[in-house]
């Protein structure tokens, strides 16, 4: 009689396989900046370059995008032709519907939404618990604690997508507005404080009023006396903080205006940092009263001033206009 083996059932168990790492490694994907390369579970697409990135370089100004602003051009390029916003908001209960039906109403939450702008700020916007706001100035989306433009520092940033003729246009109509409406306070404050004292009209009145002018002048003794120009100088108080408000100056008519602005803030006591700022807000100018316009630094007195002119100083009035 024959015995029957019994049968052994297999054991149900998972196998272990020596690719078992690689399914940790398979869920989410290593941020593409140089020298980070971090496994993210949610990692986040940048719009512009459309590479990978962690959640501490997923803003472009984080990775140092290539491509910065391109999204906000795109997204501009596409928006020709859209409805307008009372379009939509005419046809929003309709909207709601098909997106609801469709799937692309769905609630926004870490995997789409935008983290704030700031680099400092892990925030992440267009979510339930964060709004976010959208800087016309800038082009960036920032959180509410940065939506300020003092929070996120604008005047300092690019503007995302803009190009560098319209950012250098901007910036310079920027500073002649604010320089010439210094200018123009400067001069209707000088108009009302200024005592009425009409300048001589005689032929010998001006004469004297040259010769006095002359004797008082201070300047450099070394010059020919047949070169000199001989003018009245002031700084103006608000911007310029001199010691000396005004003096009678004589300079040599070979020398450009920039060497005349040296001397002259040499002897009206007033700071001259031309020669270590880039910027209009700290540089002096030479105003010409009688020419009504500000002088260049490469004119030659010369040839844009003469003997009893008046010149003023002043500091971050800007280009001259054109």
């Amino acid at each position: 009689m024959s015995t029957s083996t019994p049968f052994k059932s297999e054991s149900s168990y998972t196998a272990m396989t020596p690719d078992h790492d690689h399914d940790v490694e398979a869920i989410g994907s290593h941020c593409e900046f140089p020298y980070c390369h971090q496994l993210d579970f949610l990692p986040f697409r940048c719009d512009s370059c459309h590479h990978t990135f962690c959640l501490d370089h997923r803003s472009e100004t984080a990775h140092k995008c290539p491509r910065a602003g391109e999204w906000a051009r795109n997204r501009r390029r596409n928006s020709v032709g859209r409805p307008t916003q009372s379009q939509s908001l005419s046809s929003g209960s309709n909207h709601s519907t098909n997106s609801t039906a469709s799937g692309a109403g769905r609630r926004p939450n870490h995997a789409n939404a935008t983290q704030c702008s700031e680099p400092s700020c892990k925030t992440f916007v267009h979510t339930l618990q964060n709004t976010g706001v959208h800087c016309p100035n800038c082009n960036r989306t920032y959180c509410l604690k940065h939506r300020m433009r003092e929070d996120h520092d604008c005047a300092h940033l690019v503007p995302l997508g803009a190009r560098p003729l319209d950012i250098a246009l901007q910036s310079n109509k920027e500073k002649l507005r604010l320089g010439f409406g210094r200018l123009k306070a400067w001069g209707n404050k000088v108009q009302q404080d200024a005592v009425p004292n009409p300048k001589p009209t005689s032929r010998a009145a001006q004469v004297v009023a040259l010769n006095a002018l002359k004797k008082n002048a201070k300047g450099d003794d070394k010059l020919d006396p047949a070169k000199r120009v001989y003018l009245h100088v002031e700084a103006e108080a608000a911007s310029t903080s001199s010691k000396l408000p005004s003096a009678d100056l004589f300079f040599s008519q070979d020398w450009s205006v920039g060497r005349l602005l040296d001397e002259a803030a040499k002897r009206l006591q007033v700071a001259n940092v031309n020669n270590r700022v880039d910027s209009e807000d700290q540089r002096l100018r030479v105003y010409h009263v009688e020419g009504g316009r500000l002088l260049e630094f490469s004119e030659r007195v010369g040839k844009v001033l003469i003997n009893g002119n008046t010149v003023v100083l002043l500091r971050g009035v800007g280009p001259k206009q054109a």
